[in-house]
């Protein structure tokens, strides 16, 4: 048995981030299921539309059980980790970046390991959260390459 296994997500194709994170982004965003594929997908994340709205009609009353009574702005200090993970028979490497205090702040997916790919990540994060990170480590807690410490134009 696997902590994955006790989860409430266990069971689904996804990982836990990916699901939690479309279905934090619906009920905040109020997007559309298309529009929610569509940015997972410029993530490398391929989910159907009809998947999303089962993610969130499972997990939309634990969302409610949960939510703090006020939000808290995302940190400026950002961990980022990456983990090799086989997404409907393709292997992928998925980013995440975590703030000082625990929050997820984005998930991408990718077929390669590469600057180009932590770039991109690390915008479309600046870009969704509007904070720039003072300090970004890996899980290492080394400070990441100037290459991929760029702030997006």
């Amino acid at each position: 048995m696997t902590a994955h296994s006790t989860s409430a997500f266990s069971g689904y194709r996804f990982p836990d981030d990916v699901i939690a994170l479309a279905v934090r982004w619906y009920l905040r965003f109020r997007l559309s299921y298309a529009d929610l594929a569509e940015l997972l997908a410029e993530r490398g994340i391929h989910v159907d539309p009809s998947t999303i709205f089962d993610w969130v009609q499972q997990f939309t009353h634990r969302y409610q059980e949960a939510a703090p009574s006020r939000r808290r702005r995302v940190g400026q200090q950002w961990s980022i980790d990456e983990t090799y993970i086989r997404i409907a028979g393709r292997w992928c490497y998925a980013f995440r970046a975590i703030d000082e205090d625990g929050q997820v702040i984005d998930v991408y997916v990718s077929p390669t390991r590469d600057t180009a790919a932590v770039t991109t990540f690390l915008t479309q994060a600046v870009e969704s959260t509007e904070v720039t990170p003072t300090l970004a480590t890996d899980r290492q807690s080394r400070a990441l390459p100037a290459s991929t410490r760029r702030s997006p134009a």
